[in-house]
Order: C-alpha cells, then structure tokens, then sequence
C-alpha cells in the first residue's frame, strides 16, 4: 500500500432509506388528486417501452440544443423548424419568452383568475402586472384585455381559459389580435387545445402567420399525460422564435423528451381514445352538476369550474381529502379523472350537511 494511500481517511457511505426514492413518487393512478389537470391515465403502453429503453443512455447528454425534437413537432404542425422553441413544460417556455422580449418594469397584461404560474414568472421577470377580471361568464373580456395591451410589452391570452376552461370565438379572437398593438406581444396559450372540439378550434398555425407578434404555447403534459417529463413548446414567425431561440437552454430539454414525443405522436390513435374518454367524462359529470342545481362554466378542456356561489367549496371538498384547486376568486376547478373521481366529486357536493 502505497503512503498517498495510507493517509487518505476511510470513505463513509450514507445508505439511504429502504425504497425512499421509489416512495417518494406519487401514485399515477388516484381517483381523488384532481387539483392539478393531469391526465388520471399513466403513459401509454408505447410511451413506456420508448422511455424505459431510454433510461439505458441517461449516462449520456441529450442533444445541446434540442433540434431534432424541434424538428419533428415543427414537422406535426406543418410549419418550419425555425419557428418551434422548446422547454421545460409550457412554463419553462413562457420564462424563455419573456427573458426575450422584456426588461424588467415592462408591463404584461393577464386576466384574473388565471394560470397561477403566470402571476410567478412575471416576477422572476421583474414585469409590472396588469389584471383584467373575467366577464361575468368566465370569459376572457377582450376588449379590456386589449385596450389594457395599449399600454403593455406582453399579453397572455389561455384559449381554453385556465381555470374557467371557455373559451371565445375563432372571430372574436382574430379581432382581439386586430386590436392589439402590434408590437405588443400576444402569448396565445393553447394548454388544453387538444380537448377542443372541431366547431369551437381555431388556426393558431395561420394566426401566427398573420399576426407576426402572436406566440403559440403548448404542452405535453396535459392531453399527453406526460406532466412528469416536463416537455413545452411554442411556435410563431421565425423573426420572432430567432429572438427567442436565443434562451434555448443547452443540454435544457432530458434525454427522455425526443423519445417521448416520438412514441406519442405515433400512437395518435390510442391518445384520441383517451381524449374522448376524457370529454366524455368531463360532460357526464357537468350534466350531473346541472342536474343537482350546481352551475359550472362551459368548460373545453379537461376540467370543469364551479364560481363561487355561497358555497363553502373548501369545506365542501376538503373534508373527504378530495385534492381540488381553490381559485382566488372562491371558484374551484375540479380536474375530470375516472368514474371513481366523478363519484367521489358528486357525493361530496350532496352532503347534506354541507348544502347551501
């Protein structure tokens, strides 16, 4: 043994607790979390056997910059690669957007109630807030949301609207964007698009190309069920994506995202199934709702929205552990899960003690 060898002080290792890691994880399928509007159903078969095949290479770096993921959701969509930007969840993108095109004190307008990570990265922005309140129906009112954008760098816009889940006309939506100054940046937030029907979509691909300061954000995380891979994106002009590529994170997107997407998009027809198994049950329980005298907004996405009404929606839900998502306005969100989730939404509401 060698004298270097000698002086070195035994190496002391900390053995964790027994499956403390695996524990740790949540549960994937829980009829009562419904707070969060994740998908109630885990990756689909093909999704899996993509992503345990990955875990194979995790000692390697994914791509420095993620073109091909870029690539193959630029070619989904039909546009140009150089108009995709990509990131950790649509947060992580909408952080890369404003680092962009804001400097601190530039205001961004947004409506109240909204998505509560908006309200969080307009501050790590340093951006000054400007919020508009729902119309009366849980709609974005646009025309304040516009004439608010006169004086503001950035608009956010939810279509469907988070929490409320409305959402406004193809044609009333083309005139907000008419009236938006144009160099006011529109950051079109598509979450939920892919629970919206045929009759209520719009062209987000030609408003992009028409409105050169429109951002399109969207996500894997909702219609997809991969929430816990954290993979985002956003499209627009490609003048404004090379300002925005400019925030690509190196090595920011895992080696399991390209994987993911891939496997995702091919099995397009088992997702469609759980999309209409989804909206399904979101119409199921709305009728319910409206059966037993509870209104809720006309809800597009895969959640529903019960306004406050004098209700005591806390108590109402809390006290069987039900985990919903209590707006700041008195309104809960209630994301649609599986029958069992319908169930336990609906015997909460009937509880006698609890009525109005």
């Amino acid at each position: 043994m060698t004298a270097l060898a000698e002086s070195q002080p035994p190496v002391s290792i900390r053995t964790p607790p027994p499956r403390a890691d695996v524990d740790a994880l949540p549960i994937a399928v829980d009829p009562l979390a419904l707070s969060l509007n994740e998908n109630p159903f885990p990756p689909l078969p093909a999704v899996r056997a993509a992503l345990v095949k990955s875990i194979d290479v995790a000692n390697r770096y994914p791509e420095f910059f993620p073109e091909r993921l870029r690539r193959v959701v630029a070619t989904r969509i039909g546009i140009a690669d150089e108009q995709v930007v990509l990131g950790p969840g649509a947060t992580g993108v909408m952080l890369q957007v404003l680092h962009a095109i804001t400097d601190p004190g530039d205001r961004i307008v947004m409506s109240e109630p909204t998505f509560d990570g908006f309200p969080i990265i307009s501050r790590m922005t340093r951006l000054s807030q400007i919020t508009v309140p729902l119309d009366p129906t849980g709609h974005n009112d646009l025309r304040a949301i516009a004439y608010a954008a006169s004086e503001a760098h950035v608009v956010v816009l939810c279509r469907p609207h988070n929490p409320t889940g409305t959402v406004e006309s193809a044609s009333a939506t083309e005139e907000f964007l008419e009236r938006v100054p144009s160099d006011t940046i529109v950051i079109l937030d598509e979450a939920y698009v892919e629970f919206v029907a045929p009759e209520f979509s719009i062209d987000s691909v030609g408003l992009a190309e028409r409105f050169p300061n429109v951002v399109v954000l969207r996500t894997f995380s909702k219609a997809y069920g991969l929430a816990g891979l954290r993979i985002g994106y956003a499209f627009c002009s490609k003048e404004l994506a090379s300002r925005l590529w400019e925030m690509q994170l190196p090595f920011g997107m895992g080696i399991t995202s390209l994987v993911a997407v891939v496997a995702s998009y091919r099995a397009e027809s088992q997702l469609r199934q759980r999309i209409r198994l989804i909206t399904a049950e979101r119409c199921s329980l709305r009728a319910q709702l409206h059966a037993m005298g509870v209104f809720t907004t006309d809800s597009h996405a895969n959640f529903v929205y019960l306004p406050a009404s004098g209700r005591a929606w806390r108590e109402v839900f809390d006290s069987i552990d039900l985990l919903v998502k209590h707006c700041s306005d008195g309104g809960v969100r209630i994301t649609i899960g599986s029958g069992s989730s319908t169930r336990a939404v609906l015997a909460a509401i009937r509880t006698p003690a609890l009525a109005i």
